[in-house]
């Protein structure tokens, strides 16, 4: 695919400053712009305009296994971080509490609509599940699973999930409008991002993960399109359709197989530690504009045996720093007891890795540094950075009576008074 835009920056050194390296740049346009949404097709989802598809396959059983994570770095001192943010209380919500203004993205369950708050006026994205659909594509547990974890979270660079409710159709959850937009489509149009520029989103991600495990939370779906943009520059990791509470290890085969770890590729056990695989590869596609063993012509066999091969035979473009070149090895390292992020010092290993050496995290956490692209929102309700979609009266289908076969299948979805004034 071809970019429709760039930053009119070749690959740098490293800076001092990683906050103000790109020039104000054109707003995100609406172009390969998906949502936040999971898209199954029979097992699978593809992506709009992806090197590949996600993929899931059902994971047998639970095996035990300790995976230990330590805020420490690899010279024995602490890195000090913000403490986790309280858990946000969770709202009681119905349909009529909300203005929908439009949709944001489409999928094989349903769609996501922007909606604003007839009571604080702020504005949300509403996520709307077809139950129908959602059971017979056999995504009950994930759909519930999904809810569950996001109900957990708190964090600054994760999106936010409000409140969840259901009628006799539809599921509908509650979250984070996020107006700038997914990462991938600024990757695109940049055609690659500068050393700087790649080490402030991969930093904001890392303490994103971290956050997550703290609460043995397994992510599994990290790419570029599941990172979104808030009107500050700053992301929002989103679409926890196939995060897991996982203390110890998991068997499922799912994530985008780009992303994939070589242990999840062999089918073996596997534990949080495949998510610091998946920075690895984010890393390398921010800064060469595609993942590490990208083929044109996708072929999932040819892409698997090389991901079992390991990094080594990854072709390293020349404008990579040696300090990237370092931490992008140690993250995608095939054996995870030896994988930056699972050894004894935990994330605190990726934290103090030379590549991150500028970074200061704790400002960082709080947002104290400035993005290197601002997407121009000209107001809260700016939905532009987002494709236009046929509406096809589909918020006029919601809130409907009818009969309800599916409901005890969502138990924590509460029943609203739709048609409550």
């Amino acid at each position: 695919m071809s970019a429709v835009g760039h930053f009119n920056h070749k690959p740098s050194a490293e800076s001092d400053n990683i906050g103000s390296v790109l020039p104000p740049s054109p707003p995100v346009s609406a172009h390969s712009i998906r949502s936040s949404m999971t898209l199954y097709e029979h097992g699978d989802y593809v992506t709009t305009e992806r090197i590949s598809t996600t993929i899931l396959k059902e994971e047998p059983m639970e095996v035990e296994s300790e995976v230990v994570e330590e805020m420490e770095s690899s010279s024995s001192v602490v890195v000090e971080l913000p403490k986790p943010q309280t858990r946000r209380p969770k709202g009681h919500y119905r349909l009529t509490d909300f203005i929908i203004q439009r949709t944001l993205g489409t999928g094989s369950f349903g769609r996501v609509h922007l909606v604003r708050s007839k009571h604080n006026l702020r504005f949300y994205a509403i996520k709307v599940l077809n139950k129908e659909r959602v059971v017979k594509m056999k995504q009950v547990e994930h759909t519930n699973n999904e809810m569950t974890v996001l109900e957990q979270i708190q964090h600054v660079f994760i999106i936010n999930l409000w409140g969840t409710f259901q009628d006799a159709t539809n599921l509908y959850m509650v979250m984070d409008f996020v107006p700038g937009g997914e990462l991938f489509t600024l990757l695109r149009r940049s055609n690659r991002f500068p050393d700087p520029v790649a080490k402030f989103y991969a930093a904001e991600v890392a303490l994103a993960l971290k956050h997550l495990h703290s609460l043995d939370i397994i992510y599994r779906d990290l790419k570029p399109e599941n990172i979104l943009l808030n009107a500050d520059g700053h992301i929002k990791v989103a679409d926890f359709g196939f995060a897991k509470i996982c203390a110890t290890t998991t068997w499922t085969l799912c994530g985008t197989p780009d992303y994939l770890a070589p242990e999840i590729v062999n089918q073996q056990r596997y534990n949080k530690s495949v998510d610091w695989y998946a920075l690895g590869v984010l890393i390398y596609e921010m800064l060469s504009g595609l993942p590490p063993y990208h083929q044109a012509e996708p072929n999932h066999m040819l892409l698997y045996e090389k991901i079992t091969r390991g990094p080594a035979y990854i072709k390293w473009p020349s404008a990579f720093h040696h300090n990237a070149t370092d931490i992008i090895l140690k993250l995608m390292e095939s054996d995870p007891s030896k994988r930056y992020g699972n050894m004894q010092h935990g994330a605190g290993d990726v934290f103090a890795h030379p590549w991150f050496r500028e970074v200061d995290w704790s400002k960082l956490e709080r947002r104290e540094i400035t993005a290197p692209y601002l997407p121009r929102i000209t107001s809260d309700g700016d939905a532009s950075a987002f494709e236009a979609y046929p509406e096809d009266n589909a918020a006029n289908l919601y809130g409907l009576p009818g009969p309800d076969p599916y409901g005890v299948e969502f138990p924590g979805f509460e029943y609203a008074n739709i048609d409550a004034s």
